[in-house]
């Protein structure tokens, strides 16, 4: 019997996986809780494999990949999920990786997010930023702070997204979603038209170049609330990416408006957890958590980003975090293995010292690990 993508797709809901890897010469593969396993199918051919992925794809579709050699898109199954579908080329054959999406946006509470995030999703205007390295969940906490929005608020929702993930359904706001290379040409294209498009609430699904960085942060500064993500693993380095993103004339500008318009940073990754349970995710997430202050601000101005982290340090009181902090309480809580810590930290004598020290005896941190709660985007 010839292997059907929805069954494959069905392999990785039920397994509770977060990827299927599709290679000409191997197995199909399927990650769960962060392991990478293959599957019992037989090895494809070059042919099975460029069938199974050809029938997601429509003609414009394989117009593009025939034209680009890559391709970024996504496809569902009515009943079952949505996956986020990247075609590549591997040694002159067709390759895919497929990340299975909930279709269901979890609640900022069963994600484990702290009070102080769904506080920053309640912000009239300004820049809040998301990063993380791939997989990390940023979507998925983006998808919580926009649903909370649109359960709270009479607001206009714009998101730009490459492809769109979550779908959202009108509850309070009227929400507008659209996807690269299907509704608009370009982050940036669908950014500058935002504008004159009476939008509240402005998703960013990826900042990737000048331009759009540029015109998020206008846009922040202008009156709109506006949501994005980067692929850095600290506050500090999200600042020094986006300033070093412009020609040095222009960064002392850009250091001004940014200490205007940026409201927090969130930085995420996801740690294995030292023994979960049967039928519980796999994994659990670490968030650091800025949330800029007028000191903070000053540090951003004044191109001094090195002593960002010492700010985060003393800002507990109002929700900040840095990321050893958080590993710490997981680590203490017996949640996460000390090597996992370790190998989620670029600090590790600071992280050394607060698990020396029994942790930072948070509530955030323990009563995340104690109830076991999901992360961002994990499977199990």
């Amino acid at each position: 019997m010839e292997m059907m993508i929805e069954d494959l797709m069905e392999e990785v809901v039920e397994r509770g996986g977060s990827d299927l890897h599709l290679s000409a010469g191997l197995p199909p593969y399927i990650r769960v809780s962060g392991h990478l396993t293959p599957t019992e199918h037989p090895p494809m051919t070059p042919e099975q494999c460029q069938r199974l992925i050809f029938s997601m794809l429509n003609n414009t579709q394989r117009k593009n990949l025939e034209q680009n050699w890559e391709l970024d898109c996504s496809y569902g199954v009515k009943g079952l999920a949505r996956f986020r579908v990247n075609v590549y080329k591997d040694r002159g054959t067709y390759a895919a990786c497929l990340r299975a999406l909930s279709s269901k946006i979890p609640s900022a509470e069963l994600l484990g997010l702290p009070e102080i995030v769904k506080e920053l999703a309640r912000q009239p205007r300004g820049l809040i930023l998301v990063t993380g390295p791939t997989g990390s969940g940023k979507s998925t906490t983006l998808a919580s702070m926009i649903n909370d929005i649109n359960h709270t608020r009479a607001e206009h929702i714009l998101t730009v997204e490459d492809p769109i993930e979550f779908v959202y359904e009108p509850i309070k706001s009227l929400i507008h979603q659209r996807q690269i290379g299907e509704d608009t040409k370009s982050f940036s294209n669908a950014l500058r038209a935002a504008l004159r498009e009476d939008p509240d609430v402005i998703l960013v699904g990826e900042m990737r170049d000048l331009e759009t960085i540029s015109l998020a942060i206008s846009a922040a500064e202008t009156g709109h609330l506006v949501f994005g993500t980067l692929h850095t693993s600290s506050a500090a380095q999200t600042v020094d990416r986006m300033i070093d993103v412009f020609p040095p004339e222009q960064q002392q500008q850009v250091r001004v408006q940014l200490s205007n318009s940026l409201v927090a940073v969130l930085s995420q990754t996801l740690v294995p957890k030292a023994n979960p349970k049967p039928g519980e995710f796999g994994r659990v997430m670490a968030q650091e958590i800025m949330v800029v202050t007028p000191a903070i601000s000053n540090l951003i101005r004044e191109g001094k980003t090195a002593q960002i982290y010492g700010a985060i340090q003393t800002g507990a009181k109002l929700g900040m975090k840095t990321l050893e902090m958080v590993l710490a309480d997981l680590h203490q809580a017996g949640t996460i293995s000390f090597e996992q810590a370790m190998g989620k930290s670029s600090r590790a004598d600071e992280l050394q010292r607060l698990i020396n020290a029994g942790g930072t005896g948070s509530a955030m941190g323990k009563s995340q690990a104690q109830r076991g709660r999901p992360a961002t985007g994990a499977r199990r």
